[in-house]
């Protein structure tokens, strides 16, 4: 089980993965870490706390370079100090092999089937009228390159990036996944694509995200700069308004009024393309493919 930037590392090609857990993942790597006997979390500061196990009933062991970090989320069993490739390495020898494999049979059980209700998520159906942003970034995932880089927004493209993107080793996924900064996405895709003309970047904003940095969008026409920018619009803070709805908050203070952001590229000398909900789904998609990766 990884936590969010374990994804581009761990999830591609490893036989062992069961997902992601925490308020953006899946069920099924939550499921796993709570029917675990022992949970060993390396280097991590995963930070949902009600989403560990209760550390008074599973033995919960940590290891990272940071001693401020060990027991900062969870009750610890175990704490140690110290690099997680060497401790690893000097771990794995004392190690004894375990022939029930039940538990991981389970995950993994559980596991194909969260794939498959993601792959139904961001499936396109030929009678479809209305867009879903699962059936973006899950067509964007199919459609992009085997290197492009991937940048998403904190909030709601990060949930759909990590849920319907797929990593094979050489692709890239950036975004404030530390600090949870808003509108990262755009400025790292321009960075990303600075530094290599020629690899396909891809930036995933949201309305709020993208807002926050307009004058960097003007940096695209000006360097010359083939980033393809997604901008899913939903007219809101989608995260926090989620986030306030969890807690029995009804939305407040979440509400965008948007400009016309297709006008605005088009301000720019920038191609666009804006989604009208009065088509095929599976059309606009097929179109928008067929612009943007010309």
């Amino acid at each position: 089980m990884h936590a969010l930037r374990g994804k581009e590392y761990v999830a591609w090609d490893n036989p062992c993965s069961v997902g992601m857990t925490g308020l953006i993942g899946v069920s099924s790597g939550y499921y796993a870490m709570l029917d675990c006997d022992v949970l060993l979390m390396l280097g991590t500061g995963f930070p949902y706390r009600q989403f560990y196990p209760d550390g008074h009933r599973v033995c919960i062991a940590q290891i990272d370079i940071r001693v401020e970090s060990l027991g900062r989320r969870a009750h610890l069993e175990l704490g140690l100090v110290g690099d997680v490739g060497a401790s690893v390495d000097a771990l794995l020898p004392l190690l004894s092999g375990n022939s029930d494999g039940s538990h991981l049979q389970r995950a993994r059980e559980h596991y194909a089937r969260t794939c498959h209700s993601l792959e139904e998520q961001g499936a396109i159906g030929t009678n479809d009228r209305h867009i879903h942003p699962q059936q973006i970034v899950a067509a964007l995932s199919r459609l992009a390159a085997g290197d492009a880089v991937f940048s998403c927004d904190v909030g709601l493209p990060t949930v759909w990036a990590t849920r319907h993107l797929t990593m094979n080793g050489q692709r890239r996924l950036l975004g404030s996944f530390v600090h949870g900064s808003m509108g990262n996405a755009m400025a790292q895709a321009v960075g990303a694509q600075a530094a290599n003309r020629r690899r396909q970047v891809i930036s995933l904003s949201g309305d709020g995200g993208f807002s926050m940095l307009m004058g960097d969008f003007l940096s695209l026409a000006q360097l010359d700069l083939p980033v393809k920018v997604i901008v899913l619009n939903n007219g809101a803070l989608g995260f926090v308004e989620l986030e306030q709805k969890s807690s029995g908050i009804l939305g407040i203070g979440t509400d965008l009024e948007n400009p016309d952001f297709a006008a605005m590229a088009r301000g720019f000398s920038l191609y666009m393309l804006r989604a009208v909900m009065n088509g095929r789904s599976d059309e606009i998609l097929e179109l928008a493919a067929d612009k943007l990766w010309r």
